[in-house]
């Protein structure tokens, strides 16, 4: 039976799930005292801006597929690969980093794990920023080593802002900024993605003798100028959303004084110390048979979008010579921009007043019924063989746009829908274990990706 539920999250203090059809009671939600902690558009925002930083990264090492192609054309055992490469060691790494801090509940210190995340991320950027210029003529192998590397520290930096954002915005007992991390994904997948596609029409690749017939074409390397003006974006964004977090933390800090004063006043111990003995440590199995469906239907819902970017990468247009922007080079980061502009816009929806948060199960059902896009692929100019459908139009919004939306409209209902089924003092572990959920999906749907590696 439906349960009883406003329909904007702001007023969730309202909410208490009735018993379920079969008579079994559910987990009740716990009220939310909205005078203690107020919306604040300062801190949706600081959030926001910390969900881009958490999957710039990622996206870019997505979008940046032309340059590295480019890398690895002297090795086509490398070419063909690398993106499912990349996507493994990089989910592999970022799972493994998940399942460690998930365990180090009591004495974690959420803000100085997005802090270390994102001066990791600096570093990392900075070195591909750095390859960009120099050692050019290094072997596919040896780069495919260097870029391996990289993705691997990359993404556990990822697991480590994953883990504390994810942590750190529950712990304020808002959906609201839970949607804006899950909004700021969004927008780290549309940036990259139109980052790359401009620097690409704006400075073609070498080995593009129709838009750039002066060109010298040297062995590797080609178009080193839009990679490194992506990647040195990158570092801006981490060094922006280092600074941002500064008063974010400094008005979590003043909100907990104020609410653990009294506990505070009988002991000697830091706000951090009171906070942490106040925190309640919940093993991941407790919160999984709190949350069963919202669980597996995160972890499908992304299992299932890990298919995406192997297909994008191959996808050619069906009038490559139709001009700049219908060429390999361009059409890739295109599809890129149209299935993150779907993903940012299903993210966004969130914020609307229907929701599906009160209904688990059905959250899943849809979940699953993401695979049927996958066949839609085929019907599209995979390696420019030809397409059963001869038309850009509906690879870019009828496939790309839609399977977009629809794992950022799921995405982030599973994620803000977790938070009304725990009691306050899981809040923070929930959001770290829906975080794991979710890279649980990416990595299992990395390792199925290498089964279309070849198409």
């Amino acid at each position: 039976m439906n349960r009883s539920r406003p329909g904007r999250r702001s007023q969730a203090e309202q909410y208490e799930p009735l018993a379920t059809s079969d008579g079994a009671a559910a987990e009740p939600a716990i009220p939310r005292d909205t005078t203690e902690c107020p919306f604040s558009w300062m801190e949706y925002t600081i959030f926001g801006i910390l969900g881009v930083a958490m999957l710039w990264a990622w996206n870019m090492f997505l979008a940046a597929a032309p340059y590295f192609s480019s890398r690895f054309a002297a090795a086509p055992s490398i070419q063909s690969t690398f993106q499912s490469a990349i996507l493994t060691v990089s989910t592999i790494t970022n799972l493994s980093a998940l399942l460690v801090l998930s365990n180090l509940q009591y004495a974690a210190s959420y803000p100085f794990r997005i802090n270390l995340a994102l001066t990791i991320s600096t570093v990392v950027f900075a070195l591909l920023t750095f390859s960009t210029t120099t050692f050019l003529a290094a072997s596919p192998s040896a780069y495919f080593a260097f870029l391996l590397a990289m993705v691997a520290l990359s993404s556990w930096a990822t697991g480590l802002i994953q883990n504390g954002a994810f942590a750190f915005a529950a712990s304020f007992g808002r959906p609201e900024y839970m949607q804006a991390l899950m909004a700021g994904q969004g927008v780290a997948g549309v940036l990259p993605a139109v980052a790359q596609l401009t620097s690409v029409l704006l400075f073609p690749p070498d080995d593009d003798p129709d838009a750039n017939p002066d060109a010298n074409p040297g062995p590797a390397g080609k178009g080193e100028t839009a990679a490194f003006l992506c990647f040195l974006a990158a570092v801006a964004v981490s060094v922006v959303t280092l600074v941002a977090l500064i008063p974010l933390v400094r008005r979590h800090d003043r909100r907990l004084r104020g609410k653990l004063a009294d506990r505070m006043a009988e002991s000697t111990d830091s706000v951090h110390d009171v906070e942490r003995a106040a925190r309640r440590v919940t093993s991941l199995w407790a919160l999984f048979l709190k949350l069963p469906w919202l669980a597996v239907g995160v972890a499908v819902t992304f299992a299932v979008t890990m298919f995406f970017p192997v297909f994008t990468a191959k996808i050619r247009s069906v009038d490559e010579g139709a001009g700049a922007l219908f060429r390999p080079a361009a059409f890739v980061p295109l599809g890129f921009v149209f299935w993150n502009l779907g993903d940012l816009g299903g993210r966004v929806a969130t914020m609307l007043p229907f929701t599906l948060g009160d209904r688990p199960f059905l959250l899943f059902l849809c979940s699953a019924a993401r695979l049927a896009f996958l066949p839609l692929y085929l019907l599209c100019n995979v390696g420019g063989r030809g397409a059963v459908v001869p038309s850009d139009f509906f690879y870019l919004f009828v496939v790309q746009l839609t399977f977009g939306f629809t794992n950022g409209w799921l995405g982030s209902s599973f994620m803000m829908a977790s938070g009304e089924w725990v009691d306050e003092g899981e809040r923070e572990a929930t959001g770290v274990f829906m975080g794991l959920c979710l890279v649980i999906g990416l990595t299992v749907g990395s390792l199925l990706s290498f089964t279309i590696s070849d198409i």
